[in-house]
């Protein structure tokens, strides 16, 4: 059976209603170990799909209106889980620059980072939210979403024609592109302050990067697509030759697998005063 959000509080207790949003989660599973990125797609259907997209807009939405209070992956949240060194570091890159935020947020859906932290963003000097995304998000958020703060863009290239970031943030996005450092290294050629990163699964055991199959179950929206799974060393490693220092590391919001453990990494560029 599968419960709406208005059914978990209309027949649930408010201290179940959280288990049951766990168990959902729970439900992703991941499988299989591959060579290389096109034949884990091969055997998937893809995160491009409109059926996610209808889940995202619908819950994103409601979030707008005031109906829900918090959306994560479509999925809706009676109370909004902070992902506060990610909050802090959205601070820091503003405070060390008069009170200003320009934030790229690279793969940000329809903005759920920037409606999570809306009640601090709103107390800057200037706030600008930029999500870079795939054509059907960016059509969907600057009809639907978009507000004075928020716009959507699907190249760094047309965002980089308005905005100035000096900031960037992934948030669970780095392990589904097929060249995750290619993507960090444009970004860090800009030159921008901070590098924020969350939602993004490590391998418990320091061995190689790996490819697997990730399984989204109805429950939230059924889709399979490539997931990275990362070595945290390596990782850190060829972002400070890009001329970053790692500032902080921190355990994220997910737990979806004895394999990895989600993290965040924040980085600062070397040479900011």
């Amino acid at each position: 059976m599968r419960f709406g959000q208005s059914l978990l509080k209309t027949w649930l207790p408010p201290v179940i209603v959280p288990v049951i949003q766990r168990l959902r989660r729970n439900c992703i599973r991941f499988e299989g170990s591959y060579e290389n990125w096109e034949d884990a797609l091969a055997d998937c259907t893809g995160y491009d799909a409109e059926s996610i997209l209808a889940n995202v807009l619908k819950a994103s939405l409601k979030v707008k209106r005031g109906e829900a209070v918090y959306e994560r992956d479509s999925v809706l949240f009676d109370s909004i889980e902070y992902a506060w060194p990610v909050t802090a570091g959205l601070m820091l890159a503003a405070a060390l620059n008069y009170g200003r935020l320009d934030v790229i947020d690279f793969g940000g859906a329809l903005g759920s980072s920037y409606f999570q932290n809306r009640v601090f963003l709103d107390e800057l000097t200037q706030i600008r939210w930029s999500v870079i995304e795939q054509s059907h998000y960016v059509r969907a958020g600057r009809e639907h979403i978009a507000d004075e703060n928020l716009r959507f863009y699907e190249t760094s290239e047309q965002c980089l024609l308005e905005n100035q970031p000096n900031a960037v943030l992934f948030s669970s996005v780095l392990q589904y592109l097929p060249e995750p450092r290619l993507v960090v290294d444009s970004f860090a050629k800009l030159g921008v302050d901070y590098l924020i990163i969350d939602r993004t699964p490590f391998l418990v055991n320091e061995e190689a990067s790996l490819i697997k199959m990730q399984r989204v179950p109805s429950s939230i929206y059924a889709a399979s697509y490539p997931c990275w799974f990362f070595n945290m060393t390596d990782f850190i490693q060829s972002i400070e030759k890009l001329g970053y220092k790692k500032i902080v590391k921190f355990n994220s919001l997910d737990k979806l697998s004895n394999l990895a453990s989600w993290q965040g990494l924040i980085f600062k560029r070397t040479n900011n005063k």
